[in-house]
This record gives C-alpha cells, structure tokens and sequence, in this order.
C-alpha cells in the first residue's frame, strides 16, 4: 500500500496487532503523531510505528528509538 496517496492515515487500522495491550489513549496518541508527520511528508512504516510502540510501552528508550530511526534513513538514502 502507497501511504503517499492516501488521503487520510489511521497507523491503527493499518496495523493493528502492534497496538495490543497499548491503552486507546497511547494508541490514538501515537496515530495523531504520525498522522501530523504524514502531513508534512513523513511516510510511516510498520518498524516506525513498531519502535514508537515499543518506545510508548518502555520496551526501549527515546535514544534507542532515535538510533533505529537514523539505522533505517541511512539505509533507506545511504548518500545522506
């Protein structure tokens, strides 16, 4: 699926087993940042939303959810 002709985006109905046993509040609070991304061209992948998941949940920290993102970019665009 192309998220970029979308014309509105829900990361919970898109992948909805990452959010068991997440709270609707933290849920819908991690959809409303992606959705706000999405806006100003961010493309949402699952391991995005699965590493601000696992971030909401306290599997990982903020500086781990940051060094997946950059690992990701960098393979992604290697020239940056």
């Amino acid at each position: 699926m192309d998220l970029r002709n979308l014309k509105t985006l829900n990361v919970i109905e898109l992948w909805p087993d990452l959010f068991e046993g997440l709270s609707p509040k933290r849920a819908q609070g991690i959809n409303d940042g992606c959705v706000a991304n999405w806006h100003e061209g961010w493309i949402p992948n699952r391991e995005d939303v699965a590493d601000l998941v696992a971030e909401a949940r306290g599997e990982i920290d903020m500086a781990e959810l940051l060094r997946r993102a950059d690992a990701r970019a960098m393979q992604e665009h290697p020239e940056s």
